[in-house]
Formats: C-alpha cells, sequence, structure tokens
C-alpha cells in the first residue's frame, strides 16, 4: 500500500476543503453571526494543521499506485471531508450533538439530503450556505475536482483513472478525452455551467439571491437540502417549474452533454439509457397523475406536483412541494420503484442507476435465450457494442452487496422500534442518496428521533451509497490493508 501517496491526497482534500468554506466564512461574518463565524474558524485552523502535516510527512511518496490505493484514498478522503465538515456546525452549538452534526454534514457531501433538523430556517446564514454549498462538492465528486484543478507531476499521471473509477457513479467509467485531467476539467466545466444557467433562470423567476444559490447548489448536486421548513412548496408555480427540469437534466449522464457541445445529436437519442431513463420518467409521471388527480384542484396543479416529485425522487434530489406521505399507494409505490431505480450512471443523481437496470434485464434476457439455445452464443450489447462480461460480473456483485446492505441495515434501525414503512424507507432514502421517506421520515418530517446507533448505520449507508458500496467495503476488509 503506498501509504504517503494516499496520505498527500487526503491533505490536498483538507486543504481544498478549507478553501472552500471562506466564502461560509465571509457570509458569517458579514451577516453577524458571531457563532458560526468561531465554528469557521476553528475548523479552518485544524484543517490547515492537519492539511499541512499530511502534505509535509507524504511529501517524497511513492510512484506506485493502484486500483486498490484509489479506493482507500477515495474512502478516507470522504471520510475526513465529513468529519472536518461538521465541526462548524458542532463548534457553533447550531448542531450541538456531534453524531447529528456529522449526520446533517454526510448528507450534504453525499448528496443525500436526509436531515435531523426540525427547523432549518433557525441556522444561521453561512451554515445554511455551507449545508447547501456541501451538495455541491458532493454532487460531481471532491477528488474529480481536485484532479480538474491541481496539476500534476509526470509521475503521477498514470493513477487519475484509479481515482475517477473509484469516486464516478456507474456500472463503467470512462474518459471523454484521452487524457483524465481534461476529462474530469470539462465535466466540471459543464457541471458549472448548468449551475450557473439553473440560478439565472431561479433569478428571473425572483427568487432572492441567497435563495437562488443555495436551490441551485442542491439541484445542482441532487442533494435536496432546502433553507426553508416546507422544503419547495412556498415558492411559485415558476421556481418549482425550473426545479423540476433542472433537478431532471442534472440526472444525465454528462457524457450527453459533451456530446450536445460536438454536435452529436444522434448518438444522444441513440443512447439506451437516457431513453429508459426519461421513459420511466414519463410513464411514472403519468400513472400518478392519474392516482393523484383528484387531490388537487386543478389538472396543471396535478401534472405540477406529481412531475416535480417524479424528478426529485428519481434524480435522488429530495426536494418537496407537496407531502408525498399522504398520496395513494399506489404513487407512493411508484416513488419507491424510482428510489431504487435512481438516476442516470455519469450524473450527479444517486440509486442503483438506470444503466445497471438496463444491464441486469438484458443479462437476464440473455440467461433465458442461454437455456433455450445451450450451443448458441449469446452476448449482451449495449448502443450496439458487446459489453464486457466483467461489467456484467460486476454488475451482478454489486447487486448482491446492495441487497445484503439494505437487509442488514434494515434489521439494525429496527432496534429503534419505528414501523417497518418508515424503517425500511429511511435505509432506502440514505443509501439511495434521496433525503425523504415516507412515514416518520417523509417530507414533512426529519430523522432527529432515530438513536445514535441507527444514524451511525445511516451515516455508512449514505457513504457506500454515494461512493457505489466498494470503497466503503474496501476500508472495512482485512484484504485491503495487507502488503502486496
Amino acid at each position: 500500500m503506498n501509504f504517503k501517496m494516499m496520505g498527500r491526497f487526503v491533505g490536498q482534500i483538507i486543504a481544498v476543503e478549507a478553501v472552500l468554506m471562506l466564502p461560509a466564512l465571509g457570509i458569517s461574518f458579514f451577516s453577524g453571526e458571531q457563532a458560526a463565524v468561531t465554528g469557521f474558524l476553528y475548523t479552518i485552523a485544524i484543517m490547515v494543521a492537519l492539511g499541512g502535516v499530511l502534505l509535509l510527512v507524504c511529501r517524497k511518496a511513492g510512484s506506485i499506485f493502484g486500483a486498490r490505493e484509489g479506493m482507500v484514498c477515495v474512502g478516507l478522503s470522504w471520510f475526513f471531508l465529513s468529519l472536518l465538515g461538521c465541526l462548524p456546525f458542532w463548534f457553533s452549538k447550531e448542531i450541538p450533538h456531534f453524531v447529528d452534526a456529522l449526520f446533517e454534514t454526510v448528507s450534504g457531501f453525499t448528496t443525500t439530503g436526509s436531515s435531523v433538523l426540525s427547523n432549518v430556517e433557525g441556522l444561521s446564514k453561512g451554515l445554511l450556505y455551507w449545508r447547501s454549498f456541501s451538495h455541491w462538492v458532493g454532487g460531481m465528486g471532491v477528488l474529480v475536482f481536485l484532479l480538474a484543478i491541481v496539476p500534476a507531476s509526470g509521475r503521477e499521471k498514470g493513477f487519475t483513472m484509479h481515482l475517477l473509477r473509484a469516486e464516478s457513479p456507474g456500472p463503467d467509467v470512462g474518459k471523454l478525452v484521452p487524457k483524465m485531467r481534461q476529462t474530469a476539467t470539462i465535466l466540471y466545466l459543464i457541471y458549472i455551467g448548468l449551475t450557473v444557467l439553473d440560478m439565472i433562470f431561479l433569478l428571473l423567476g425572483g427568487m432572492p439571491l441567497f435563495d437562488a444559490v443555495c436551490t441551485a447548489f442542491g439541484t445542482a448536486g441532487t442533494g435536496g437540502f432546502g433553507i426553508k421548513n416546507d422544503s419547495m412548496a412556498s415558492y411559485s408555480p415558476y421556481i418549482q417549474n425550473v426545479c423540476t427540469v433542472f433537478m431532471f437534466l442534472f440526472g444525465v449522464n454528462f457524457s450527453c452533454y459533451y456530446l450536445l457541445l460536438l454536435g452529436q445529436v444522434k448518438n444522444i437519442f441513440r443512447d439506451e439509457e437516457l431513453r429508459m431513463y426519461v421513459g420511466l420518467a414519463l410513464v411514472t409521471a403519468l400513472l400518478i397523475v392519474l392516482d393523484i388527480r383528484h387531490m388537487y384542484g386543478s389538472l396543471g396543479e396535478t401534472i405540477r406536483h406529481a412531475t416535480f416529485q417524479v424528478s426529485s425522487i428519481m434524480t435522488t434530489t429530495g426536494f418537496a412541494t407537496t407531502d408525498f406521505d399522504q398520496w395513494p399507494s399506489f404513487s407512493k409505490g411508484l416513488l419507491m420503484l424510482l428510489m431504487v431505480v435512481g438516476a442516470c450512471a455519469g450524473s450527479t443523481g444517486g440509486g442503483f442507476k438506470c444503466s445497471r437496470v438496463l444491464l441486469l434485464l438484458k443479462n437476464l434476457r440473455r440467461n433465458i435465450r442461454q437455456s433455450l439455445n445451450p450451443r448458441k452464443v449469446q452476448l449482451v450489447r449495449n448502443n450496439g457494442k458487446t459489453v464486457d462480461e466483467k461489467i456484467i460480473s460486476n454488475t451482478s456483485s454489486y447487486l448482491a452487496a446492495y441487497v445484503v446492505i439494505i437487509v442488514v441495515s434494515f434489521l439494525l434501525i429496527s432496534l429503534d422500534g419505528f414501523s417497518t414503512g418508515t424503517n425500511f424507507t429511511a435505509v432506502l432514502a440514505c443509501f439511495n442518496n434521496i433525503g425523504p421517506g415516507l412515514e416518520a421520515v417523509g417530507p414533512s418530517c426529519n430523522f432527529g428521533a432515530y438513536s445514535d446507533l441507527s444514524k451511525i448505520v445511516l451515516i455508512l449507508d449514505m457513504l457506500a451509497g454515494r461512493l457505489e458500496i466498494f470503497p466503503i467495503l474496501a476500508l472495512f476488509s482485512r484484504g485491503t490493508w495487507r502488503g502486496r
């Protein structure tokens, strides 16, 4: 294990986080929020000291860096990112319980949006900003951000793919251009461009600047932390519709936007995952409209709420315009389905991913045909190309780990005595990085009533879901820490 190289990367991540915390410190200072200012200053001082020590000790790192180091490096980076990122909430006493502060911060960086707060509007502006900004930082991935901004020496150019693969969502990660660092830069430029565009449309709808910035961060990262207690319900229909569109856009594989910039529109429409994503969203929205049409005053209002919640849940954003826990069982069942399926690979959305569902269905069809014609070679194809058997095997392994983690987590948090629906949707909401669940963790409630043990389990679920399970499992695997 190349511990020095991993230590240097963790040191760089801590240094980047300290810099990213400065705008929140500035907002707290100019708003006269002394407790928040103190919290940020203490945290930044700790980050500078810890990051400086790591960078100094690990400055002469070796060049050997493989997939194992990549997974461990990503897991450790996210652990320190969350552990240090929660300190302003704790030092300022605005979230006085450390586990609650950690839960809120992990929920932010993993773009989950689940909260322990009953009065969000009671937070200071600086901490509200940091809370929403954590969504934006975690949406595309902090190591992707590091790869885009930190220049690499010649000996470091070989392991950037290991880092991107360990942090990026989806069954397979590829390059947009030959150089990995350029790929990371392109992804972030697209990400920034869409975020700014979203912000402009929100401002055109009369949303205050601070609200627009925080909402755009939550939408871009598909996180869902609102700055109002009712999430998005009190905003105008125009603003809700803007959020519906942009949540859906951020759930699309970002490689599609790169193809759009290159003018390869036909290749976008041929993308099978995109067609599944769009088709599933349209069908479920239509079914929910038909199911809840009697609950609202007009067809337009019904369509607005249905499309907003479909876009919010499928992209794992978690914003809400209405208490969908009051919807009929059929509509709630459809939303639970979307919780599992999630958005596209290569997007900022969470969930199992449409691409994996597509591969599993195609592999199932292949196996059925193989049983009927044993001598005939059956291949799985996606977008006209043969899918590597290793990717199919990894997808099956991911499904197995996915189910086991959900079952174990469900059993552990069931010790708190909440209803089956509450516990099951709480695990689904955290593991798939969605935010609200149903019943006692629905859109009008929060996760504050769970015990510290359950919150820690859900914290690990959020991290595992955001990092696609394996980097977190690698941290707890004995074989990871053995010699080569």
